[in-house]
């Protein structure tokens, strides 16, 4: 087996194991396979979105700081890149139909756009050296491509409320993406953190270790709590159906004993 296909391997693995993990998360109405490879794709075409964003940034004024890199370089134009995505291909999407769909899809476009990423990132850091190349790809596996699969977890969330609560959308979208920003943002910022600050780094490790557990529980109870929602609107759609069908069986019944003769026997 070739170097390169051991470090693409490296990199697309967590990708596909994340994929195959909310895929089957989704429990009532499974997504098609078409508007999920539409997701996917749409995280990749994200990339070269968020670069002209950074570049737009870059232009109003650039700094070195952590909080800039974390932040203005990072978190915000990749999750507002993403975030455009999903309200362009996802968002009227007649498939988008429960609540579990938007963490589905947006968890889709976060990998997507994880999957790139990822590759650039191992394939530049092989070049050093392979051992520097597999080294990115492990960490990347634990810390990176989770990360962004969770900041999916969490806008997608959102965007289901905004969805089918129409009477706070704008409030419910905003959160979204807002919240995307803001976990990123601290994401990225306490790893640059504990790695140019070596005095303070250990603590913050240990502090980004506390926040990224506390992230993997919201995103389950956030997913928990989207798997209750599309059962309970499953359950919904199954009575209207039923509540259908008999007033249609109760409109044919009324037709067809308006139709009898009751008078034929007297005649």
């Amino acid at each position: 087996m070739s170097v390169s296909i051991i470090l693409l391997a490296l990199s697309i693995l967590p990708v596909i194991v994340l994929m195959i993990y909310i895929y089957r998360q989704d429990k009532y109405q499974k997504e098609p396979i078409k508007s999920l490879a539409k997701a996917f794709i749409g995280g990749m075409l994200a990339i070269p979105l968020d670069f002209m964003l950074v570049s737009i940034v870059n232009q109003i004024g650039t700094s070195e700081t952590v909080f800039y890199l974390a932040f203005c370089e990072a978190g915000i134009p990749e999750e507002l890149s993403k975030f455009i995505i999903f309200m362009v291909l996802i968002w009227w999407d007649k498939n988008f139909d429960e609540y579990m769909d938007g963490i589905v899809y947006a968890s889709f476009i976060g990998l997507g756009f994880a999957c790139v990423e990822n590759i650039m990132y191992v394939f530049s850091a092989s070049a050093e050296s392979l051992q520097t190349g597999i080294g990115t790809g492990i960490s990347r596996a634990l810390l990176s491509v989770p990360g962004h699969f969770l900041f999916g977890v969490v806008m997608g969330y959102f965007l289901s409320l905004a969805k089918f609560k129409k009477e706070k959308r704008f409030v419910y979208l905003m959160n979204g993406l807002l919240l995307a920003m803001l976990a990123h943002g601290l994401f990225d910022w306490m790893l640059m953190i504990a790695s140019v600050v070596p005095t303070i780094g250990g603590i913050i490790y240990i502090v980004f270790l506390w926040a990224d557990i506390k992230l993997w529980r919201l995103g389950l109870k956030y997913i928990n709590k989207q798997q209750e929602n599309s059962r309970l609107q499953a359950q919904e759609a199954a009575l209207n159906d039923l509540e259908y069908q008999i007033g249609e069986a109760d409109k044919n019944y009324d037709s067809e004993y308006k139709q009898i003769d009751w008078n034929a026997g007297d005649r």
